[in-house]
Formats: C-alpha cells, sequence, structure tokens
C-alpha cells in the first residue's frame, strides 16, 4: 500500500501562554485523524487527515492535509462513509505516514512560537571530573 502525494494545506498554531511562564511538567497529546476518504479511481484513494498536539493549557499546533493512497481498496471510501471506519492494516500504514511526515514539522512550528518540541529530546550526560575515564584524543565523546 504505498502512499504518494502527502501534503500540508493548513497550519494552525497558537500558544496561550506567555513566554515568561514556564511549567516543569507539560503534557503533549497527539493525535492524527482521517477526516474524509474519496475514491479517485481503481487503484488511488484520496485521504484526508487532521493531526494536533496539544499542549496542556499552553498552546496547540494543529496540521491538515491530504495524501493518496494507492492499491486495490475499492471498497474503502464506501466503508469510511458508512461505518467512518477502515481495516487495521490500512489504518496503520495510513496514520503512521501522517505522524512520520507532521512531527517534523510540528516540531518546527513549536520553534516558531516558542513551545516546546512535542517529542522528548535526547538528554546528554558528561561525566564529573572524578569519574570521568582518561579522554581519548579524538576529542570528547557524547552519549
Amino acid at each position: 500500500m504505498p502512499i504518494k502525494n502527502f501534503e500540508l494545506k493548513a497550519i494552525d498554531a497558537e500558544r496561550y501562554s506567555q513566554k515568561r511562564e514556564s511549567r516543569d511538567n507539560i503534557r503533549i497529546d497527539h493525535n492524527s485523524s482521517v477526516t474524509k476518504i474519496e475514491k479517485i479511481d481503481d487503484k488511488t484513494n484520496s485521504i484526508e487527515f487532521r493531526f494536533t498536539a496539544n499542549y496542556s493549557g499552553m498552546g496547540m499546533i494543529k496540521l491538515e492535509g491530504n495524501l493518496h493512497l494507492l492499491g486495490k481498496h475499492p471498497k474503502l471510501a464506501k466503508r469510511w462513509r458508512k461505518k467512518n471506519d477502515m481495516p487495521n492494516e490500512v489504518a496503520q500504514e495510513i496514520h503512521s505516514t501522517i505522524i512520520k511526515n507532521c512531527l517534523p514539522q510540528a516540531v518546527i512550528v513549536a520553534r516558531d512560537i516558542q513551545l516546546p518540541p512535542p517529542i522528548p529530546l535526547p538528554e546528554v550526560n558528561v561525566p564529573d571530573g572524578e569519574n570521568s575515564t582518561k579522554p581519548s584524543k579524538d576529542g570528547m565523546e557524547v552519549a
């Protein structure tokens, strides 16, 4: 089930709190949802989606877009219209693609409106002088 023509149509972001108001524990909830499925031809379905990152009282980022699902899914659009449902393997492929493409964009938008990134960043631990091993000649290693 290849996916092609991934495009963002709308980016909406808002910070509710002032920059100087800092919070130690921020809950960030991610959600991807399919809003519409239409059959283009026998081998292609058009999927409209929405991705949101909600920052518990601090702000939100919403991305909306469209992608094309290739493959033989003749009854997918009809099933969606009737039940708002799709097969699990199709849903997994679609939502994985949405998240893989939208999270990097959400990180950039979060930086622009001065919200924390919507994904945890790795921490760098530099050892103390007492407990550290002898440094290599190549320089300090950060893991």
